[in-house]
């Protein structure tokens, strides 16, 4: 048997890989290290290289640069590659009416612009954000004390 094709070159394979603005661990198979960037789950990861045609066994430091070319514009277009609505994870979204599918630091801005929205249009869940209380209907008799409650932790409160 013939294990050349196995054996890869020091100087063809990278340790760490830069994929939107996220370092990806090159020594896991690329599935698993797509997961490293916010917003790609290990299933949404599976479909990106069912429709890049790459080996999920491969390891993502073996990548070419046209797959990891292929990889990005996948990811920042999954509707025009056939990947079905339900996994993305911004559908409908209320300014646009679009489905969209969020990553890395699209994440975080979109959350700051919806929590800045509803502050401003004083919707119930800005105003608890606001005021740094639970949000999500937890009960706040008795928990919710460490972060919000100031007052108890200066001695205001006895």
């Amino acid at each position: 048997m013939c294990f050349e094709a196995l054996v890869i070159e020091p100087e063809d394979f990278e340790f760490i890989l830069r994929i939107q603005n996220t370092n990806v661990d090159g020594t896991l198979k690329i599935v698993y290290a797509l997961t490293a960037i916010k917003g790609i789950g290990r299933r949404f990861a599976d479909i990106i290289c069912k429709r890049a045609n790459i080996d999920s066994n491969k390891r993502a430091g073996e990548l070419t640069k046209e797959e990891m070319g292929q990889i990005i514009v996948i990811m920042s277009n999954p509707r025009n590659f056939r990947i079905p609505t339900y996994f993305l994870n911004r559908r409908r979204d209320y300014k646009w009416n679009k489905d969209q599918h969020l990553h890395a630091n699209q994440i975080a801005q979109t959350w700051r612009e919806d929590f800045d929205n509803w502050k401003k249009t004083k919707r119930h869940r800005g105003l608890r954000h606001l005021w740094q209380l639970k949000v999500r209907g937890q009960h706040t008799k008795t928990t919710g004390h460490g972060v919000s409650c100031s007052a108890f932790h200066l001695g205001h409160v006895k």
